[in-house]
């Protein structure tokens, strides 16, 4: 495990704390903006250190599409590609099957994309989407889920919920880079707390560095 959580503080439920990750120790609660394609848009990353930013999320769907893992990998990771030293979180994918609804279809096996830029499909697996992180190699991964709008209700949810817990185990066998970057799960269930209950409780059984 790449990570340390110290509490420093607390105040009713607040919490102050340091996230201690390979490339930086974050002192929470924080502000992580987007860079979904590797950067921020209208600022450089000697700004970004200026007003004290401690991470970036970048997006591995769009990022496999352009530049792609592969060219990414091989100019030293995604960190080196930005030339940014402080921390990365980069998101599963997981997302644009919400955002880009209308361009996926989803199954067992994962989740297939129309792209958006030349209209190719791209199967995102668990499997791959771990694989592409691990060579982009951001401090924090996130799991595939099966990702519904919150507003959705009935048996979708639930199916999402379960099929969150079945991939996640995909994840944990796909992913090979434990101690240089951390795996977090994703909680599913909607509003529904008896299904999110039983997501969480599935995340803790695997003993994942976060959720």
């Amino acid at each position: 495990m790449a990570l340390r959580f110290e509490i420093l503080g607390r105040f009713n439920r607040a919490r102050a704390a340091n996230l201690t990750l390979p490339h930086h120790v974050c002192q929470t609660p924080l502000f992580m903006p987007v860079g979904t394609q590797g950067t921020i848009k209208g600022l450089a990353t000697n700004q970004l250190e200026d007003i004290g930013c401690q991470i970036i999320l970048g997006n591995t769907y769009h990022l496999a599409l352009r530049p792609t893992s592969e060219l990414i990998d091989e100019l030293g990771g995604l960190h080196k590609f930005m030339n940014w030293p402080r921390a990365l979180l980069t998101d599963s994918g997981g997302f644009q099957m919400v955002s880009l609804l209308h361009l996926s279809d989803i199954t067992e096996k994962g989740v297939t994309f129309q792209s958006p830029v030349d209209g190719k499909p791209m199967l995102l697996t668990p499997e791959e989407s771990i694989q592409i992180q691990n060579r982009i190699g951001a401090d924090i991964i996130m799991a595939l889920d099966d990702v519904v709008k919150t507003t959705i209700t009935g048996p979708r949810i639930e199916e999402a919920m379960y099929r969150t817990l079945r991939w996640i185990d995909r994840c944990i066998a796909a992913h090979k880079r434990p101690k240089e970057q951390n795996l977090f799960g994703i909680v599913q269930g909607g509003l529904d707390p008896v299904l999110r209950d039983i997501c969480v409780r599935g995340l803790v059984d695997r003993n994942l560095p976060g959720w």
